[in-house]
């Protein structure tokens, strides 16, 4: 029976076959990546969060499917999860890449060394930026978060990768307030592209006040799109 390679050790919990939004501008399939440390009260995955269940498909079967699939997709897209838990990461990269599809990885920056160590591997990246720097150990539930995001935040803009920047906001996770002064933030740092999404389950300002807050978003970004949940 033939070793297993180093890629083959990751923990898939999920594959979406075809996307045409987790991939800008690329027609790709999703491979959700199990395990995640912080614990974000709004998760949308939270049955990714153990990395100790079982997966429910093995890496042959996810490369099996990628194979057939030659021609007909651009990419694919490693979510979570966060897929920087996982050191085969980079070795299921690097298969991905040799079958001739482009990779875009969606992260929340908690590991900038993993990421340091991928980022030659990566066309695009989703990173997200949970909330204000003092906020974000309380948001996550994890010591020093702040920093590392940072960390990832600039390596990303000088490793010049294409990529997107992305908060999920209601007022019940913090004020408006703050979240006009981290997008000024963002900006002062280099983010030239920025997306709002929409809290599942949170509310929003009034319509009218709200929608000039969208052009003050807008005019602080080169591009900048709100997604409602």
């Amino acid at each position: 029976m033939p070793e297993r390679t180093e890629a083959a050790r990751l923990r898939v919990g999920g594959l979406q076959r075809w996307t045409s939004i987790d991939f800008p501008g690329r027609l790709a399939a999703v491979v959700f990546c199990q395990g995640c440390p912080w614990r974000c009260s709004y998760c949308q995955n939270p049955e990714l969060l153990d990395a100790r269940v079982e997966p429910q498909l093995a890496w042959e079967e996810v490369i099996a499917f990628l194979r057939g699939r030659r021609g007909l997709l651009d990419g694919v897209v490693f979510s979570g999860g966060e897929p920087l838990l996982q050191a085969a990461l980079p070795a299921a990269m690097a298969e991905v890449r040799a079958l001739g599809f482009e990779v875009a990885l969606h992260t929340s920056g908690m590991y900038p060394q993993r990421l340091r160590e991928v980022l030659p591997l990566v066309d695009w990246i989703g990173l997200d930026v949970k909330a204000p720097w003092h906020r974000l150990d309380a948001l996550t539930a994890s010591r020093d978060s702040a920093s590392r995001v940072l960390d990832s935040l600039l390596q990303v803009l000088v490793s010049r990768v294409a990529h997107e920047c992305r908060t999920t906001w209601s007022p019940e996770l913090f004020p408006l307030e703050e979240l006009h002064t981290l997008t000024e933030e963002l900006s002062t740092l280099g983010v030239k592209r920025w997306c709002l999404q929409q809290c599942r389950g949170g509310t929003l300002p009034h319509p009218a006040p709200w929608r000039g807050d969208l052009a003050l978003f807008a005019q602080r970004f080169e591009s900048f799109e709100f997604r409602a949940a």
